[in-house]
């Protein structure tokens, strides 16, 4: 039985929300499955992976062929990259520790370039609505200036007149 690491669609129109599972490759997309690994929301940024590595690399050591986009989502949560290390130690070039300290190695990293751009988006977040609080102070700023009365102030030559014609 040729097992396919795929993804499955669920969620409503326009909004959708995928669970990575290990499924028989003639099942139906969103049929029969043999195991749920994990799920994925692209509708968030970043796009939120919750993935079980170790059930991957049980189900990716045991002949499961993932997927484009699940290959991308199994890379990505590093999923592949142990499969890779325990290779190396079967074959005996690396020890367990030596593999586990490197994929501790891998994890700490990649938090770290995704807490990085969580921060840069959220900073970009708030200078956007900085930028939109200042452009509406300037238009209220215009639209009260346009709409304020206008007091003619009355010249010194046409106050003298006025007085010289009723001493006249």
């Amino acid at each position: 039985m040729p097992v396919k690491i795929r993804l499955q669609r669920h969620g409503k129109k326009g909004k959708p929300f995928y669970w990575v599972v290990a499924a028989d490759a003639r099942a139906k997309r969103d049929g029969k499955f043999l195991e749920k690994l994990g799920v994925y929301n692209p509708n968030t940024n970043p796009a939120t992976i919750e993935l079980d590595v170790d059930s991957s690399v049980k189900w990716l050591q045991n002949g499961a062929q993932p997927t484009d986009t699940a290959k991308g989502i199994l890379s990505y949560k590093g999923a592949l990259l142990k499969n890779h290390l325990a290779g190396g130690v079967r074959k005996g070039a690396l020890t367990e520790e030596q593999a586990e300290a490197k994929f501790t190695a891998w994890l700490d990293e990649k938090a770290g370039k995704v807490t990085a751009k969580v921060e840069g988006l959220s900073k970009a977040e708030q200078d956007a609505k900085v930028k939109a609080l200042d452009a509406e102070k300037a238009v209220n700023a215009a639209r009260i200036a346009a709409n304020a009365p206008v007091v003619e102030e009355e010249t010194p030559a046409a106050t003298e007149t006025e007085a010289t014609n009723e001493e006249e």
